[in-house]
């Protein structure tokens, strides 16, 4: 999304250390976004919603954006994914001084340890949860087969029938997919801009005429990011930077007044095409023109790095409050504004811990037992 939320961290070079900063901010409201979307789980019994209103939930109407569209926070993931991983590792594939097992085992540590502890928790709770309902809580489809699909993070390659346990992993199970595509593409043609025009002009036709397999929106988000940093590395763009801007800024601006106020925000196919359109020319502008303060860059910083953990954590947090409130005899308050603070401030805050005392440490310790002979930098920075 991971990512959302997936995303290595960003580069850090002396000399521009806040770079890429602005794609942090980028994450984290993607973050919230989807949170935000699942608050909706809150009003489940077993693998239904029962008296759910869109328009009752806390904050509505400040949060409307949110509520609405908060599914397409994974999109905005992925495109940031493509775009930092064009930037950080395009052209050390392509000269081969990154191999696949070093990318393999980048990724590996530093995805794989919190989905395995989330996947257990989601087991052990919902099978507690059947116990008293008969069913599942909002992801029904919790049997042997999908548990060994979860194992090896492939939920949804095509063999499932539903979602299942720790539901929202489904975003970086497809993600995993587009990582192997990505190397392949990169290591024979480098960051090639014509080779990821093709595969958003195909994603992208994929998602419009309805292909099933979710895959190809995820290649055509990733790729449409990739795409991006790369235009954005270019002479021509580096040349003419005042012009870039001012286009970049009348279109941010302009194109979502146009948007809501024409009705159009109502088609899919224009939903489509906007978050296409709208999403790479916020990354460039974010990353090209928007600098972070260096006072406050490391919070910017931890805020982008925790977007894993928030998705990965919600649902199990989400599934651990049903419990509670089901032993205690009352019914989830989902509509109480103060219950709607208190998930996202003990998400966000969980998250936090989780990243500095389980994520890190299980990363740092899985690439020194696999790859003794990179240097601890490199492999905080990959």
């Amino acid at each position: 999304m991971p990512i959302p939320t997936t995303a290595p961290s960003p580069p850090r070079r002396p000399a521009d250390s806040s770079k890429l900063s602005g794609l942090e901010i980028i994450r984290f409201i993607s973050a919230i976004a989807v949170l935000v979307w699942h608050y909706q789980h809150f009003y489940y019994v077993a693998a239904q919603p029962v008296g759910f209103v869109r328009e009752d939930q806390p904050f509505y109407a400040a949060l409307r954006l949110f509520y609405d569209y908060g599914f397409s926070g994974v999109q905005v993931f992925w495109c940031v994914s493509g775009y930092i991983f064009f930037w950080k590792y395009g052209s050390s594939i392509h000269r081969k001084e990154l191999d696949f097992r070093k990318f393999f085992l980048f990724r590996f540590s530093r995805l794989y340890p919190l989905h395995l502890v989330t996947l257990m928790l989601v087991w052990a709770m919902q099978g507690i949860y059947f116990s008293t309902h008969q069913s599942y809580f909002v992801y029904a489809d919790n049997d042997l087969h999908h548990f060994v699909l979860q194992l090896f993070m492939a939920s949804d390659w095509g063999f499932q029938k539903g979602y299942s346990f720790n539901g929202p992993i489904w975003s970086i199970s497809l993600e995993i997919l587009v990582y192997l595509l990505f190397f392949l593409t990169v290591r024979t043609f480098g960051p090639s801009p014509l080779v990821s025009l093709v595969l958003v002009a195909v994603g992208g036709a994929a998602v419009v005429t309805k292909v099933a397999h979710p895959v190809f929106g995820c290649i055509a988000s990733f790729y449409l990011g990739g795409l991006t940093a790369t235009v954005s590395r270019s002479a021509f763009a580096k040349a003419h930077q005042k012009p870039v801007k001012l286009l970049l800024l009348t279109f941010l601006t302009a194109s979502p007044v146009i948007v809501l106020t024409t009705g159009l925000s109502e088609s899919r196919y224009i939903k489509h095409l906007f978050i296409l359109l709208y999403t790479p020319a916020l990354l460039y502008f974010m990353a090209e023109f928007f600098k972070v303060p260096t006072r406050i860059e490391k919070t910017v910083l931890m805020l982008g790095n925790v977007t894993y953990s928030s998705y990965l954590i919600h649902f199990p947090i989400q599934l651990a409050t049903a419990l509670v409130c089901f032993y205690l005899g009352r019914p989830i308050p989902a509509g109480n504004p103060l219950f709607f603070l208190a998930f996202l401030g003990f998400t966000l805050g969980l998250a936090v811990l989780t990243y500095r005392h389980f994520e890190m440490p299980a990363q740092a310790e899985i690439r020194r037992a696999w790859m003794p002979k990179v240097s601890a930098r490199a492999m905080r920075r990959a």
